[in-house]
């Protein structure tokens, strides 16, 4: 015997237990969403690139933007047409890239991004936003210089998905727990997938744009561990902090909630007498979002 199909809006269905999940294609229409208000609004442009690995010598092969407009409420109101293009890294794509985003050699044989077209949007938005920011800014910025400087944020980092019921980080499984599945590692259908999450609300939550938003406009602050001992290397990694090749030193970013706090554990842990230090006590740096996520390679050495 054949279920009954569900109703559009249904998230769960068979026979009416929670059995089985329906997951619907995502398609993310250009246009206004009927939601929202339509004064104060931000725009906000998500990015995404498929590039030739994930090395710091890789670069894009595919590059996808979509602007929206929000309200104050984070409630996203109106949806811009989509931008892809593809690029000709002038050597063969490796095999791995093949098989995972399905570009070939032939399609991108020839093909440029268009730099003006690019620039132009993502420097006309408020925010940049990507899901993996500190991995999609880098590529972006090193391609199109020009548009350096801007305000990121990310749907990945800047949003409690656990608090919001979900678990997980990566793009394609938060976006079934929400009930859609898409074109994984493709750059356009992953903008797309990003925006559908930006949509997610909660009535004790609200949107997780909005939740991103306040999150990335606060500042956080950036601790080198300067001058810890050998010995604190695994408190540090413990605590959370990460090593950073060219300066030769352990950092950690925490929000302004979050400061006094580290300062108390760094001073206990990593610079009283006992941890025998080689410095007073660490470098501390105030970050927005127009630093967040930028590389940090060169940005402070001692």
């Amino acid at each position: 015997m054949r279920d009954e199909i569900p109703a559009p809006d249904a998230s769960y269905a068979v026979n009416g237990e929670e059995g089985v999940r329906l997951l619907r294609r995502l398609d993310v229409r250009e246009g206004e969403t009927g939601v929202g208000g339509r004064t104060d609004t931000v725009i906000g442009v998500v990015v995404d690139c498929e590039t030739t690995g994930i090395g710091n010598d890789d670069v894009i092969i595919e590059l996808a933007l979509r602007r929206f407009r929000a309200d104050p409420a984070g409630v996203i109101v109106k949806i811009d047409r989509q931008y892809s293009w593809l690029e000709d890294p002038g050597c063969d794509l490796p095999e791995g890239i093949v098989q995972l985003t399905g570009i070939t050699d032939a399609d991108v044989a020839g093909q440029v991004i268009d730099d003006e077209a690019a620039v132009r949007l993502l420097r006309s938005a408020d925010f940049v936003c990507a899901h993996n920011a500190a991995f999609d800014r880098a590529r972006v910025e090193r391609r199109l210089p020009a548009a350096a400087n801007l305000a990121w944020t990310c749907s990945c980092n800047d949003i409690d998905w656990r608090a919001r019921g979900l678990d997980g980080r990566s793009l394609g499984w938060l976006l079934a727990q929400v009930g859609f599945y898409h074109g994984a590692h493709r750059a356009a259908d992953d903008v797309d997938a990003v925006i559908a999450l930006l949509r997610h609300e909660q009535v004790s939550r609200g949107t997780a744009l909005a939740e991103m938003l306040e999150r990335a406009r606060a500042a956080s602050w950036r601790f080198w561990a300067v001058g810890a001992a050998f010995e604190t290397k695994d408190r540090l990694r413990n605590r959370g902090y990460r090593w950073d090749g060219p300066s030769k030193t352990w950092w950690r970013e925490v929000p302004d909630s979050e400061r006094t706090e580290e300062e108390w554990w760094l001073a206990r842990q990593i610079y009283s007498a006992d941890a025998n230090p080689k410095a007073l006590g660490p470098r501390v740096e105030r970050v927005t979002w127009l630093e967040r996520y930028a590389t940090r390679s060169g940005s402070w050495k001692q």
